[in-house]
C-alpha cells in the first residue's frame, strides 16, 4: 500500500468536518488566465486540499434531439481512456481507476442542460498534487473514446432507460419536461434512438468543438496562492485543442423558452398505489433581477418544507399528501416552475383544486409580513451551512463565475434577502408566474 495513504485519509477526513465561521466569507479573485479562461480563485489555506472545477458552455442544450445523449456519453467516457501523447502511455478505464486510487485523488465529470463540468480535488503535497493535475489533463485533453467501451456503455444505458419506464416518477418528469419546454432544448428526451445516433466520432467532434481553454470558467478553493493557481491552469488546460482565441466560431445563440399560451392538463395512467402530480410554468433565468425575491417568496409557498403553505393547506390541514414542494429551476433560459406531489388516485382532483388555489392567492397577495420575516430569519440563520466546506464553496464560486455574478456575491447574499419586502415579493411572483396558464401533469390511476 502506497505509504502516503494513512496520511491522505487522515486529511481527508478532516477535511469532511472543516466547517467555515459565519462572518469569515472568503474574498474570490478573478483574472483572465494567458489561455483566454477566466479564473475565479477563493484561497482555503487550512488544510492542504485543493477543489477546482471547469465548467464549459458544452450542455445538452448544444445537441440536437435525435442525438439526446451525446452529451452525457461524453462525460461518461472521458473515465475510460486516455491516448498515448508525448511517451506517456496510453491508459485504459483500470489503469485510470487505478491511478486515482494511487494518488488519493479524485476527477469526475458531469453536464446539466446549460454546461459541462468537470472536476478534481486533491490534496496540495507537490508531487501528489502534480500527478493529479497531469492525469486530470489528460482526461481532459486527450480521451480515447474506445468503440468497445461506449458499446458496452450503451447497452448498459439503454437498459436503465428501459427500467426507468416503469417508474411514474419518470415517466412524469420526461412528460412534464416535454410540455412545460415544447421544443426548446431543455425538453429534449434521452430515447433509446437517440442513444443509437451517438456515436464515438460524434463525441470526439463534440469534444474538439466545445472543450477550449478560451471558453473555459475555472474555479478554485484550496489551498493555493494565485501564481500556483494561474501555473495549475495552464497544466490543466495545456491538452485541450489548441485554437487561438481570436479564430474560435462564436457559438450558436440558442432561443429562449417560450411562454405557455394556455393552461392544460394531462393524465397518463399508471398502475401505482399513488399518483405522481406535477404542475408547473416555464420560471425565470438566473440572470433575472427578482432572482432574491422569488427564492425567498417560494420558500413561504412550498419550498420551506413543514413551514410552507403547501404543506399546510394540502398535508396538514387536508391531509391529502405526505409532501408537496415547489421550486424554480433558473438556468441560462428559463427553466422550469414546478410544483410536486403524490396523493392517492381518488384524491387527485381534491389535491389539484387546493394547490391550484394556492397559487392564485400567493401570487394575487404574495406573504405575509409574518412568512416574510420568518423566511428570511430561516435563510439568513442557515446561509454559513452553504459555505461549511471546501467542496460547498467550490460549488457557490463556480456558480458565481458560471453566471457571471459579482465577485461580492456571497458577502452580499443576505443583505439581499433581509432588504426584500412583502411587495417585492408578490410583485416578483405576479411578473414571473401565470397560474392561469399553466400545465397540470397526472401520472396514475386508470
Amino acid at each position: 500500500m502506497n505509504s502516503f495513504f494513512p496520511k491522505r485519509l487522515v486529511l481527508w477526513c478532516s477535511a469532511s468536518l472543516l466547517a467555515l465561521s459565519a462572518h469569515a466569507i472568503p474574498a474570490i479573485e478573478h483574472w483572465q488566465h494567458a489561455s483566454g479562461a477566466q479564473v475565479y480563485l477563493v484561497r482555503s489555506p487550512s488544510i492542504p486540499m485543493l477543489d477546482v472545477q471547469i465548467d464549459f458552455d458544452a450542455g445538452s442544450r448544444r445537441v440536437p434531439a435525435e442525438q439526446a445523449g451525446l452529451v452525457g456519453g461524453v462525460t461518461w467516457m472521458l473515465s475510460k481512456g486516455v491516448l498515448a501523447r508525448e511517451g506517456a502511455p496510453a491508459l485504459d478505464e483500470n489503469a485510470i481507476g487505478q491511478a486515482w486510487a494511487d494518488l488519493g485523488a479524485r476527477f469526475g465529470a458531469s453536464a446539466s442542460a446549460d454546461r459541462m463540468s468537470l472536476s478534481l480535488r486533491t490534496l496540495t503535497e507537490p508531487e501528489l498534487l502534480r500527478q493529479a493535475v497531469a492525469l486530470a489533463a489528460r482526461q481532459m485533453g486527450e480521451p480515447a473514446f474506445p468503440a468497445a467501451v461506449w458499446e458496452r456503455e450503451r447497452q448498459s444505458l439503454v437498459a436503465n432507460l428501459r427500467e426507468s419506464y416503469t417508474r411514474p416518477a419518470s415517466v412524469a418528469s420526461r412528460a412534464f419536461a416535454k410540455a412545460v419546454y415544447g421544443g426548446h432544448p431543455y425538453g429534449h428526451e434521452l430515447t433509446e434512438d437517440s442513444l443509437a445516433r451517438v456515436g464515438v466520432e460524434d463525441m470526439r467532434r463534440f469534444h474538439a468543438a466545445y472543450l477550449n481553454a478560451c471558453r473555459a470558467r475555472v474555479s478554485l478553493v484550496g489551498a493555493v496562492d494565485r501564481p500556483q493557481a494561474d501555473a495549475l491552469v495552464r497544466e490543466l488546460l495545456a491538452r485541450l485543442p489548441a485554437v487561438p482565441c481570436s479564430r474560435l466560431i462564436p457559438l450558436t445563440a440558442i432561443p429562449e423558452v417560450l411562454p405557455l399560451a394556455q393552461a392544460s392538463e394531462q393524465r397518463i395512467p399508471f398502475r401505482a398505489t399513488q399518483a405522481h402530480v406535477l404542475i408547473g410554468q416555464p420560471g425565470i433565468k438566473r440572470a433575472d433581477p427578482d432572482f432574491f425575491a422569488l427564492t425567498v417568496g417560494n420558500y413561504i409557498l412550498g419550498g420551506g418544507g413543514f413551514v410552507s403553505r403547501l404543506t399546510t393547506e394540502v398535508r396538514e390541514k387536508r391531509g391529502l399528501t405526505y409532501g408537496v414542494y415547489s421550486y424554480f429551476a433558473p438556468g441560462m433560459h428559463a427553466g422550469a416552475f414546478t410544483v410536486g406531489l403524490q396523493t392517492r388516485s381518488d384524491q387527485v382532483d381534491q389535491a389539484v383544486s387546493v394547490v391550484r388555489q394556492v397559487l392564485r392567492d400567493f401570487v394575487a397577495q404574495g406573504p405575509s409580513s409574518e412568512e416574510l420575516r420568518a423566511a428570511k430569519d430561516n435563510l439568513i440563520g442557515g446561509f454559513p451551512l452553504r459555505l461549511d466546506s471546501n467542496a460547498k464553496l467550490l460549488d457557490n464560486v463556480a456558480n458565481i463565475a458560471w453566471h457571471g455574478l459579482p465577485l461580492d456575491y456571497l458577502q452580499t447574499w443576505t443583505q439581499q434577502v433581509d432588504r426584500l419586502t412583502v411587495e417585492d415579493v408578490r410583485r416578483a411572483f405576479q411578473k414571473a408566474l401565470q397560474p392561469e396558464r399553466m400545465l397540470t401533469l397526472v401520472v396514475g390511476g386508470p
